[in-house]
């Protein structure tokens, strides 16, 4: 194998991180993959907001670039690399603003809403993953039926758009965070509708009531290549053993970017007159491994003057826990999927104009799960606006080299989650 610095073949046992790879070697190649990363999250973003017809070609000839430039084997300079993974991070911006501007103009403007969890009596849908478009393709093909159709994981914030929450077929949520479907979809007596990646390879006790949607697709399970096959899971429905009327709690959702801005003079006001200690953004993507319980002790020791914003499927580490009412409003914010990272940042921007000053000097605290490719997208969107302080956790991804990782702490103080207490102390001073 090739050695990219060294022009020598056949690395063994001396190469520092793997064959091919020699030390010198292993920062430009963790750069790289932290673009390539990048650049899958990204995509994904873009493809939902395409669906909704919306696209920026500057985005495409730039991914294109940046292909071109880890991929084809042409830059293996350090610095140049690292310009590129933020510019990743800017070009992601404008993806997530397209996208959250193509979800509020076919889906209405978001607002606060209770959804009910739990299942009525009759035959019912579950539907899973991030993907709006084919949440309201299913709808379509379930009116003037009595199939009702529950939201999943990451699909929790669709209640708070009105075009899908005032659906008669839309009934309500079922269940948690994608890691627990294996325990969670057999009790689930209907099919099941996966829209994106957030689906485990199915148990055999469902994978016969298992689709997935366009380019998703698991072993096992039926994929679904246009909207109009969805009439099949509607049949399914039907052919299923009915769901029992069982109502497990609520969830309040919609506490959307617009819904936070419209009252920015009041929020304002109220940090001026030392009403609000903090803000903390306490969210992403979630997993199984130990160590995450991290954000909900985190959470939990939060002052009762402070407010919680969360999003993503970390939020299902938050729930369950009563965080509170402050100045009329609950502690716990929940600002939609990880598709809305946009509005967290545009939060963060206006109250830093509203103050006059840098996002930096906000009492603003951002603590991120992470795990999958849409969260290293967000992570470099927050780099490239230069945002500093964040902590991530539990563990760094294995391609961010020491080396790397050093360069993000000195640039921005990027740091790892340890201790939850002890960090929620270090935030506070």
């Amino acid at each position: 194998m090739f050695c990219n610095q060294c022009e020598q073949t056949a690395h063994g046992t001396g190469c520092v991180i793997t064959p091919g790879v020699c030390g010198k070697d292993a920062d430009v190649q963790g750069v790289q993959e932290l673009i390539l990363y990048g650049l899958k999250g990204m995509s994904a973003y873009a493809s939902h907001a395409r669906r909704l017809g919306k696209s920026d070609e500057s985005v495409s000839a730039f991914v294109e670039d940046a292909l071109f430039s880890t991929m084809t084997n042409v830059n293996f300079d350090l610095g140049s690399l690292l310009e590129i993974a933020l510019e990743v991070g800017q070009k992601n911006l404008r993806v997530m603003q397209l996208l959250e501007e193509g979800h509020a103009e076919t889906f209405g403007k978001p607002s606060p809403a209770v959804v009910t969890s739990g299942t009525r009596a009759g035959p019912g849908i579950l539907i899973t993953g991030h993907d709006l478009v084919d949440l309201h393709e299913l709808l379509k093909r379930t009116e003037g039926t009595d199939v009702k159709v529950y939201t999943h994981g990451e699909m929790l914030p669709a209640h708070a758009y009105p075009k899908l929450r005032e659906h008669p077929n839309l009934a309500g949520h079922w269940g948690g965070p994608w890691q627990k479907q294996k325990q969670e979809f057999p009790k689930f007596s209907g099919p099941i509708v996966a829209t994106t990646n957030c689906i485990l390879i199915p148990k055999d006790d469902y994978k016969d009531r298992l689709y997935t949607t366009r380019f998703t697709a698991v072993p096992g399970g039926t994929r679904l290549k246009t909207a109009d096959e969805l009439s099949q899971v509607v049949a399914k429905a039907k052919a299923c053993p009915p769901l029992p009327a069982q109502t497990d709690g609520a969830f309040e959702v919609g506490y959307h970017a617009n819904v936070i801005l419209d009252i920015a003079g009041t929020i304002v006001d109220a940090v001026k007159a030392g009403k609000i200690s903090r803000f903390f953004v306490i969210g992403g993507c979630d997993g199984a491994e130990p160590g995450r319980n991290y954000f909900l002790d985190y959470a939990e020791a939060t002052p009762a003057d402070s407010f919680i914003l969360t999003l993503g499927c970390g939020k299902y580490r938050l729930f369950g826990h009563d965080y509170g009412k402050h100045l009329g409003l609950p502690r716990l914010l929940d600002m939609g999927q990880c598709n809305d990272a946009y509005g967290a940042i545009r939060v963060a921007v206006a109250l830093a104009e509203a103050f006059q000053c840098g996002v930096n000097d906000l009492p603003l605290t951002i603590v991120l799960s992470w795990f999958e490719q849409k969260a290293v997208a967000v992570l470099l969107t927050l780099l490239s606006l230069g945002v500093k302080n964040i902590r991530v956790g539990p563990n760094p991804p294995a391609f961010i080299t020491p080396g790397v990782f050093k360069i993000l702490q000195e640039k921005f103080n990027l740091g790892l989650t340890g201790d939850a207490k002890a960090d929620l102390a270090l935030a506070m001073a």
